[in-house]
């Protein structure tokens, strides 16, 4: 069994009952083990972040919460209630809701029409197709146009605002760093805070380790399937977090799972092939692990992308480096 026990004692229990527990989750993708006795607590208010090379898993765990896919063994319980073979739509209506990797928007439908596509079934809450716009200071005078004609990271932050306005109670963030500048990511990143004001808490996906850092209230590292690394980020080394996304050796303090046994795929990667590497980050040597499912390295761009002429973002403000 890797990550923690379910019935250890958590640092974390002063924030009341966890708000999502996984226990001992295996998935399969055909003969491939994808998850291997996955275990995790999500309080509520946390941001929660996964991290992990390409084909650790991460994505294939996002995606089994969200009930796209089906687990071998375990259980996922949501606010206490046993949520395992509850259909997806089901899941979303109870307060789990996801931004898939690689946005996913009806490319065909206006930025508007896709943020009412999120608000079909919305629960009861803050969040309203207005208060998105509020959010992202561009996106009303744009609300007519398709979006299949916006930048990444305008795309981006519609998957962001369609699932707000299904008024989640936990939203399930899927590499949100996927293939946009470093400047776009920041300041998506910069909107977690007003996010969570809202009594959201996040289950974050990425391999930006630098950013996860900085956001997350607790990480946890897979490899192959199975957790290597386990705890807040304050009380890991970034020695630590290498050896588990290499899987170099013990690298967990609390002596968490290991990295031999099964393969895993996430099925991660976008459409146009990237992952995601080679973004800021605190690990490696000098000049950085090139290949893909690197950690990203300090100094070292997202796949050396500058933003676009002209993307927008939270602020309404524009960026004046070329490139997409």
């Amino acid at each position: 069994m890797n990550g923690f026990s379910p019935s250890a004692p958590d640092e974390r229990e002063g924030n009341g009952n966890p708000l999502l527990e996984i226990h001992d989750l295996t998935v399969h993708h055909g003969q491939l083990r994808a998850l291997d006795h996955i275990s995790l607590r999500v309080f509520p208010g946390e941001v929660y972040a996964i991290i992990g090379a390409n084909g650790a898993g991460k994505s294939t765990l996002l995606r089994t919460i969200a009930g796209l896919h089906r687990p071998t063994e375990g259980t996922i319980l949501f606010d206490g209630k046993n949520m395992t073979r509850v259909r997806p739509e089901r899941r979303a209506t109870q307060g789990i809701v996801m931004v898939p990797e690689g946005r996913r928007l009806f490319g065909s439908l206006t930025v508007e029409e896709n943020l009412q596509v999120g608000a079909t079934y919305a629960r009861k809450g803050p969040w309203t197709i207005e208060r998105v716009y509020e959010l992202f200071g561009w996106m009303k005078d744009r609300r007519s146009q398709r979006s299949s004609q916006l930048s990444g990271g305008e795309q981006q932050s519609v998957a962001i605002g369609r699932a707000l306005v299904a008024n989640p109670r936990v939203l399930l963030l899927d590499e949100l760093s996927l293939g946009l500048a470093p400047v776009i990511v920041q300041r998506i990143y910069a909107m977690l805070p007003q996010i969570l004001a809202t009594g959201l808490t996040v289950l974050l996906v990425e391999q930006d380790v630098s950013q996860v850092l900085r956001v997350a209230s607790h990480i946890q590292c897979l490899l192959e399937g199975r957790t290597t690394l386990e705890g807040k980020p304050e009380d890991v080394t970034p020695q630590q977090v290498e050896a588990a996304y290499f899987g170099l050796g013990p690298a967990a303090s609390d002596g968490s799972g290991g990295s031999s046994g099964s393969a895993a795929s996430d099925g991660s990667g976008g459409s146009d092939g990237s992952d995601g590497s080679g973004g800021p980050g605190p690990l490696g040597p000098p000049g950085g692990y090139g290949g893909a499912g690197s950690p990203p390295v300090r100094g070292v761009g997202l796949g050396g992308v500058a933003p676009s002429e002209g993307e927008q973002l939270c602020n309404g403000s524009t960026t004046s480096s070329r490139g997409s």
